[in-house]
């Protein structure tokens, strides 16, 4: 198999790991101040089954950047299915005008309390689904969370772990977000902790819901949304606050007997108090192709209701957040438009904006592609 080296020529198709020019010189990291809409600068790929330190590239879902040490870690939420569960580390060279190469310069696997990987504990490999990762802004360490899996009586989690991927301590969970394998309560299969966010400061962390608790109503299909728990958690656990997120009904429907769904796939935390948050819908039409419909709100929840006390939302009384759109990602003209999960601030350009990046889950499959979008944020 190909194996991507520290830096790699450029490849057909756009979809260069790397190139050997020199990186633009960009000012710190920061989080947007505020965010009004997004300026396209470019996009890279990574091929398909591309390898790595002996691991297979993919299945990206989340990913932040790290201002201290200048790097990007990357997370895939691969089951043990080629390696287990594990982080990268990379470079990306770009300015404000192109983004040319995604270089990855290390690799990590996340370690359970005995200091093993997933595929070395029994169980492992259905222990983690991890879907998000953050850098600690107070020391650099490392939270990530995983979805658990219903199937097995798993529960979700959020954990901090060193740069190495050592545990450090995995957060209590409110009962409601736990899973019940033979009852509809709790967390869905495979829609719970999509996403976190460190809150301006980092005193706290947001966690975001793919879907709804079953508690809190259906899931969304072409003729209706749904609502789903953002969540405040303080750093040892407690739950501070929680507001209902409202879901945009499936853009499209399916082909006779096919799937659709839509869900939240990522957050990021604004110093004005909204959330920008990515939701991610995919369509299978007759043929059984997937289409992606990507869209980027940002969410206001000044005046919505404080929810954590309510066991159920389906039938309560409270009044969800408000949004607005940033981003729908089909007016972006490309070819495509894959499974973005992943999104993350980056580098400030030398005009003082932000950089956002988004990166997308191929899910491993010939079908998908893992593909990096690069955004100048306009405040």
């Amino acid at each position: 198999m190909m194996r991507v080296v520290r830096c790699l020529a450029s490849l057909a198709m756009g979809a260069a790991l790397a190139a050997c020019a020199p990186a633009a010189r960009l000012a710190p990291a920061s989080t947007a101040s505020s965010v009004s809409a997004l300026r396209f600068i470019g996009e890279q790929r990574v091929p398909h089954q591309a390898m790595f330190q002996d691991t297979m590239l993919g299945g990206f879902s989340g990913l932040d950047y790290d201002a201290a040490r200048g790097r990007w870690v990357v997370e895939s939420d691969d089951r043990c299915t080629h390696n287990p569960a594990r982080y990268y580390e990379a470079e990306l060279d770009f300015d404000a005008t192109s983004f040319r190469a995604v270089r990855f310069t290390g690799m990590h696997y996340f370690l359970n309390a005995d200091g093993k990987n997933f595929v070395a504990t029994a169980g492992g490999c259905t222990r983690a689904d991890v879907e998000s990762i953050r850098i600690d802004p107070l020391d650099g360490s490392m939270w990530y969370s995983s979805e658990g899996d219903r199937r097995y009586s798993l529960d979700p989690f959020i954990r901090h772990a060193t740069r190495e991927g050592a545990l450090l301590v995995e957060l209590p969970l409110p009962e409601n977000f736990k899973v019940h394998k033979d009852e509809e309560r709790g967390s869905r299969y495979n829609a719970t902790f999509e996403g976190l966010a460190f809150a301006p400061g980092g005193g706290s962390l947001w966690a975001s819901i793919e879907w709804p608790l079953y508690e809190d109503g259906p899931i969304p299909t072409p003729q209706h949304g749904a609502v789903v728990r953002m969540t405040q958690f303080q750093r040892d656990g407690q739950v501070l606050r929680q507001f209902a997120y409202p879901l945009d009904a499936i853009p499209a429907e399916p082909g006779p007997g096919k799937d659709a769904e839509n869900g939240v796939s990522e957050i990021l935390a604004l110093p004005d108090g909204e959330l920008l948050v990515l939701e991610r819908a995919t369509v299978q039409s007759a043929d059984g192709i997937h289409t992606n419909y990507v869209r980027l709100y940002a969410s206001d929840a000044r005046e919505a209701s404080d929810v954590k006390s309510l066991p159920g939302l389906a039938g309560a009384q409270f009044t969800p957040a408000r949004k607005r759109l940033v981003l729908d990602f089909r007016a972006l003209g490309l070819p495509r438009i894959d499974n973005l999960e992943a999104m993350a601030f980056g580098p400030r350009l030398p005009n003082g904006h932000a950089t956002l990046l988004f990166a997308s889950d191929d899910n491993f499959g010939k079908s998908q592609v893992t593909q990096f979008l690069l955004f100048e944020v306009l405040p």
